[in-house]
């Protein structure tokens, strides 16, 4: 392959060599230190001048770090005129904070802190009081609005003729707990709305899980950040696995290619688990269901589901890991994205050796494992764990007999080929380039 260097930073460079062996070049030059207050310092040892340039950089180990070498390579592969540059990031940092207004419990976080609670509860006090006393008819000049909405008739001066309008909303006061909701007089751009969560009332049935307060505002939108700071350093396109959270791909404005670990997964069933057509695809949490779905449909096999269900409010942060389906008897294969503390697999795990599993296989595609997540899995009843070598495994290998490595090298080897000569990448989501 002409015109094209594929560099490497420091978090996986074993990754970058199987890939240029599969592509059969030479690894691109570039060194890589700290000053000694451990500032990162990048040199680019060859010319990369009207190149396609490659910058492989998992988003694993020394997270930040790792992030911000990224960032300088790229920035000096831009001073250096290369024609485009490309970040090859297998797993992508700061994917798994979503910018949706919900915490890690599922819970929806509080517009308005704690210590800020009573100062909006005195306002929203002093608004019902105003509103107590509001006429029944709110008086504009040229107009009479009645405060339930509806068909009115405007009464013009200067001889205008007389038209009908519709309100579009007018003073609410939500129930009895006297809470001033929005006020509105014909023109749905005024409005008056609280921002204090609503108050509890007796009346008030809750559903489990059920929470109050809407979006925290001053909590970071890492994901929208991290993809500008790429864009902004010079990246043009970006290649990745398994993203946590598809929606990152909007936040760019540049091309993204998701590539996604299934036919791995789905060959590594085929080849290495007898009997599979009579196994279950079991997805360890709600937010993988689709997942797991994806692969039990290509299989043939059935599907079940961990749920978590949140207890009532007397016990709110306390919930019960429910199976949904049939495993009684069965190999039971776990499907995940990410294995970070190995809570979510081990709790799976045990639940469905109680429900009748006889034996339990997890692929995981992105195997962080960070602190004593391995001693939980050696300890857990997962007989078998194969995961993908988007992040360094060696330790981890060494350290669990349990674990299996399947080379994700080829995928990301054959993605790059068929972009830098321009062909298509959708048939990677269905094949593996063997």
């Amino acid at each position: 392959m002409r015109g094209i260097a594929v560099l490497s930073g420091t978090s996986h460079q074993s990754l970058t060599h199987d890939i240029c062996q599969r592509l059969g070049i030479s690894q691109g030059s570039a060194s890589l230190t700290k000053f000694s207050n451990q500032e990162t310092n990048v040199f680019i040892g060859e010319s990369v001048r009207d190149v396609d340039t490659y910058i492989v950089q998992s988003g694993c180990g020394n997270v930040n770090d790792n992030f911000i070498e990224l960032l300088i390579m790229i920035a000096a592969c831009r001073t250096a005129s290369a024609r485009k540059i490309t970040a090859v990031i297998p797993l992508f940092p700061y994917s798994r904070q979503p910018e949706t207004p919900y915490n890690k419990n599922g819970q929806i976080t509080s517009r308005v802190p704690a210590s800020e609670v009573d100062k909006f509860a005195v306002l929203n006090a002093s608004a019902a009081k105003k509103a107590a006393h509001m006429p029944a008819v709110l008086e504009v000049p040229g107009s009479v609005v009645p405060a339930d909405g509806g068909e009115i008739t405007l009464a013009q001066p200067l001889h205008h003729r007389a038209s009908t309008i519709r309100t579009e909303s007018a003073v609410s006061i939500d129930g009895s707990r006297g809470r001033l909701s929005s006020i509105s007089v014909s023109q749905p751009n005024i409005a008056v709305t609280s921002l204090a969560p609503l108050p509890p009332s007796e009346n008030l049935v809750r559903l489990k899980g059920a929470t109050q307060g809407t979006y925290k505002h001053w909590t970071a939108r890492s994901g929208t950040l991290v993809a500008n700071m790429l864009m902004a350093a010079g990246a043009d396109h970006i290649i990745t696995m398994d993203l946590h959270d598809p929606q990152f791909q909007g936040f760019f404005d540049i091309p993204v290619d998701n590539l996604y670990s299934q036919p791995l997964m789905i060959k590594y069933i085929k080849e290495r688990i007898p009997n599979y057509r009579n196994a279950v695809i079991v997805s360890p949490d709600a937010g993988g269901a689709k997942r797991a779905t994806v692969v039990a449909d290509k299989l043939n096999v059935d599907f079940a589901l961990i749920h978590k269900e949140r207890r009532p409010t007397e016990t709110p942060n306390v919930s019960d890991m429910i199976l949904v389906g049939d495993v009684k008897d069965k190999v039971c294969i776990l499907i995940d994205d990410i294995a970070d503390t190995s809570f979510t697999i081990t709790r799976a795990a045990r639940i469905l050796v109680e429900n009748g599993a006889t034996k339990i296989v997890a692929l995981i595609t992105h195997g962080i494992f960070s602190g004593d997540a391995i001693e939980r899995i050696n300890a857990s009843d997962i007989n078998e764990i194969i995961v993908s070598n988007t992040v360094p495994q060696d330790q981890n290998l060494a350290k669990c007999p349990k674990m299996r490595v399947i080379d994700i090298a080829p995928i990301f080897a054959e993605a790059i080929r068929r972009i830098h000569n321009g062909e298509s990448v959708s048939f990677l989501f269905d094949a593996v380039p063997y």
